[in-house]
């Protein structure tokens, strides 16, 4: 398969020269010429009929590169046998069809003819396998520095980066035209005779087309004679061959290399130096260099040679090239995954940069939401501030109204007791009136408890208040984060007004309470009045008491309280009323028997009218 793809490469070239108008087609009389050729320099037998037989229907119209490859390959490449030929008359007579056309030569070029056909196979060699052929710029650069390396001198880098900073050789490559015109304008050259410059592109063609490791004068033991002779030797990865002399005409023999031999470095005998053996499975063979560079130099190459056949590689500046090759495309790879890692984190700066964006168009929408809820929440504090006010000044004048009671009670208090000290029968229902207070005092803490308990559920109304404020709080950011997923937060939503709605119940729940805790504070101000009204009517009732009786009236011989008429109600004064009664009905027996009728008559009236209980 290399075989064939480097005589393609050739072949190509000379398709393209016949193919005058550019078209891509060559008509039938040339390709049959043009097989012709190739079927001499390959050694194969040309079978001139086949051609016609191929491409009988169309004989007069041309044939396309893609139509005369299926010809090309059956009845030319698959006869070729390696080593029946010479690749280089191969070479040398597809650059003869193409040189023709393409090759441009005048006064100032600096190549000669056979220097750019050295060249034309050099670039075919390390070109690309891709049609049309190019040559990367790496791959001039490695050729051009293994030319000066020939000729010992430095490559011009200014010259080449000016010549591949062109657009044309960005974009495509180089071909081998643009290569050639580079090498004959001479500045790559400038300052070196045209005889070195031959000579390092044979040596570099020998070494890379040629597959020519080293070559070089050695001296050889002879194996009969015993006797050292000077050789010329050319090694290449399969052979170790020795000449006469350098033209190479007559050759003397060659040593074949595989995986068996080895080199070794000797001592210096029979007046040698620098001696090394080469040593097969069946014969040893002794060299002698010039110096100990040369022995070397000569040691590397041939282990070379035996490390190619080890690995079952035919060509060393192949395996070089393939090896540059991968390298190119492993660094075209991380380049590649540089880029898009490039881009991707270029990606995530965008998507970074437009969260961004949304976050803060996200949190201008909060601060809206948020300046709305502090106005409700202002508005709801001075609803609530304008209502415990109003409580406020209710609880102030309940208790103004229970200071002026008290005032009162106090001048009652103070004239019960200087009736006590006129009347001793009056203790117990002093007695009754010291409950009476006590009672208020306890409708008092009950009060105070009420007022308490309604304070606890003010307090459990801000909570509730709060609480309705933070689910509606809640419920707004929900609002907000329902416009991508507006399916699930409906139901969040549900779910939080029917939170909302019970929150709102317990605080209606609350108000209800609270109303009623506010009619209970007014039973327990009623039971308070009706208390006072009935300490009210017991000092009247003492006061008639204490009236004295006048000289000559009869002390009656008893009250009759059974016309007292105290109607059936729950009040405080109740239990006070029994038992002045019960009081009453002891003073009656010291009342004097005879005491005048009009006397009894006038307490029973007084009695009976006074001392109703509205």
């Amino acid at each position: 398969m290399e075989l064939r793809s480097e005589l393609l490469k050739s072949i190509w070239y000379a398709f393209t020269a016949l193919d005058l108008e550019k078209s891509g087609k060559v008509s039938k009389s040339q390709l049959k010429v043009l097989s012709h050729n190739l079927c001499t320099v390959l050694n194969i037998p040309h079978n001139p009929v086949a051609l016609d037989e191929d491409f009988r229907d169309d004989d007069d119209g041309p044939v396309s590169n893609q139509g005369y490859m299926p010809y090309l390959n059956k009845f030319i490449l698959d006869k070729v046998v390696e080593g029946s030929f010479l690749k280089e008359n191969v070479d040398n007579l597809c650059w003869t069809l193409t040189a023709k056309k393409n090759y441009r030569t005048d006064s100032r070029s600096v190549l000669p003819r056979d220097d750019a056909f050295r060249l034309w196979c050099l670039f075919n060699f390390l070109s690309e396998d891709k049609y049309p052929l190019v040559m990367v710029p790496d791959e001039v650069e490695y050729l051009l520095k293994k030319i000066c390396m020939a000729m010992n001198v430095e490559l011009n880098c200014v010259e080449l980066e000016d010549f591949l900073s062109q657009d044309s050789v960005q974009q495509k490559g180089f071909t081998v035209w643009a290569f050639l015109d580079m090498m004959n304008s001479g500045k790559l050259t400038r300052g070196i005779d045209r005889e070195t410059v031959t000579m390092a592109v044979e040596q570099v063609y020998r070494e890379i087309v040629g597959d020519v490791l080293k070559e070089g004068y050695l001296w050889k033991k002879s194996q009969l004679r015993r006797n050292w002779k000077e050789r010329w030797f050319t090694l290449k990865p399969n052979s170790l061959s020795y000449f006469t002399n350098e033209d190479q005409k007559d050759h003397k023999g060659s040593i074949a290399l595989d995986m068996n031999c080895c080199v070794e470095v000797l001592p210096d005998k029979d007046g040698k130096r620098c001696m090394l053996c080469l040593k097969t499975l069946s014969k040893t063979y002794e060299m002698s260099a010039s110096d100990t560079k040369q022995r070397q130099e000569w040691s590397s190459a041939i282990q070379t040679a035996i490390r190619l056949q080890t690995e079952g590689k035919t060509s060393l500046h192949k395996d070089l090239k393939m090896k540059r090759r991968e390298q190119r495309e492993q660094r075209e790879r991380r380049r590649q995954a540089k880029e898009q890692e490039l881009q991707r984190l270029q990606a995530l700066q965008e998507e970074k940069a437009r969260k961004l964006a949304e976050l803060e168009l996200l949190k201008e929408a909060q601060r809206q939401a948020q300046a709305l809820l502090e106005q409700d929440e202002l508005r709801r504090r001075q609803q609530h501030e304008q209502l415990r006010r109003t409580l406020e000044v209710q609880l102030q004048e309940a208790e103004e109204a229970r200071a002026s009671m008290q005032a009162e009670m106090a001048l009652k208090e103070a004239e019960a007791e200087k009736q006590r000290k006129r009347i001793r029968e009056l203790e117990d229902m002093q007695q009754q009136l010291e409950e009476a207070l006590h009672q208020e005092i306890k409708a008092r803490q009950d009060e105070e408890a009420f007022r308490y308990t309604q304070a606890r559920l003010l307090a459990e109304e801000e909570e509730k208040m709060k609480a309705l404020m933070a689910l509606q709080e809640e419920q707004e950011e929900y609002i907000l984060k329902t416009q991508r997923e507006k399916q699930e937060l409906k139901q969040e939503m549900e779910s939080k007004s029917r939170a909302l709605e019970e929150a709102q119940r317990q605080v209606e729940e609350v108000r209800a309470n609270r109303h009623r805790v506010d009619q209970d504070v007014m039973a327990a101000q009623k039971k308070l009045r009706q208390a006072s009204t009935n300490v009210k009517h017991w000092n009247v009732q003492m006061n008639r008491l204490m009236q004295p009786v006048g000289p000559g009236e009869k002390r009656t011989s008893g009250i009759s309280f059974s016309s007292f008429r105290i109607p059936a109600q729950k009040d405080p004064g109740l239990h006070l009323r029994q038992r002045s009664g019960d009081r009453d009905e002891e003073s009656k027996e010291n009342v004097d028997r005879g005491a005048a009728p009009e006397a009894e008559k006038r307490l029973s009236q007084g009695f009976n009218g006074d001392m109703d209980i509205p």
